[in-house]
């Protein structure tokens, strides 16, 4: 056994007496569901730890989120499911069989190849037809979690669909249907419908998901951007008000708009 495979070694066995007898009561009372949350508190950590482009950072919070991944086996490990090897082995099985054009013989120049036929594979291994051929029986968005956050699971349908060229042609395009939905949300105003209302926003921000996504862009990722701008620029408003003795709600709204746009051109973007 090499050191590297002590070490994973060495967290089994430390969850595992985590949860074991004498254990600890917190970590014993878990469960799959009372994980849940942590599971996705780990992972939007790793995400600030990658915007935040620091190693040990990213370091620190991939071992929180390995954690959880070996916690989650050793609980399917005492139910006398499976462990953190066999989870290790179908993942090993899972990627060499979805890159046949690096260990089988498949000719696969480019990546949208690749992703066309990663998309057959996955379609094969859960036993359904691919949407790329006739009489499928099942949809290709089938494999899409339906608990993604609701923009990440705007952005995974429409990139499945455009690997079978159910695609806009240009950015063009995607910009003119985003100024119909702007219109179409205008009339659902005065129209004072509320479910209206609601489908126009939320066909406005499909819409512009798939602008993001033709332009190989992460929505995800380029909204947080834009929090973090707001949230910086904001503060900056918020804590030149109250250097002069005052509170924000008396400023006015042409003040704060001057201090804003102070802060765009004192801050970084």
């Amino acid at each position: 056994m090499n050191q590297k495979q002590a070490d994973i070694e060495k967290l089994i066995n430390l969850v595992e007496q985590l949860r074991g007898e004498n254990g600890c009561p917190w970590d014993r009372e878990q469960t799959r569901e009372t994980l849940k949350p942590m599971l996705i508190e780990e992972a939007y950590e790793v995400l600030d730890a990658l915007d935040m482009d620091d190693p040990d950072e990213l370091k620190e919070e991939l071992g929180d989120l390995l954690f959880q991944v070996v916690f989650h086996a050793q609980i399917a490990r005492e139910k006398g499911e499976f462990d953190l090897a066999d989870v290790i082995e179908r993942s090993h099985e899972k990627m060499t069989g979805r890159h046949p054009h690096i260990f089988g013989d498949a000719e696969l120049k480019t990546s949208v190849e690749v992703l066309r036929n990663w998309e057959d594979i996955k379609a094969a291994e859960k036993g359904v037809k691919s949407a790329s051929l006739p009489e499928s029986k099942r949809s290709l968005l089938d494999g899409i979690p339906s608990k993604l956050p609701a923009l990440h699971r705007a952005y995974q349908m429409t990139a499945k669909a455009s690997r079978i060229g159910f695609d806009w042609s240009c950015l063009q395009d995607i910009l003119k249907k985003l100024q119909e939905e702007a219109t179409e949300l205008l009339e659902a105003q005065d129209e004072e419908s509320s479910d209206r209302i609601m489908d126009e926003v939320g066909d406005l921000l499909f819409v512009a998901v798939n602008a993001a996504r033709f332009l190989g862009v992460d929505p995800e990722t380029a909204l947080r951007r834009s929090n973090d701008k707001f949230d910086r620029r904001f503060r900056y408003v918020e804590t030149s008000i109250k250097k002069k003795g005052r509170e924000l709600k008396d400023a006015s709204l042409q003040e704060m708009d001057d201090l804003w746009e102070e802060a765009k051109k004192s801050l970084l973007p």
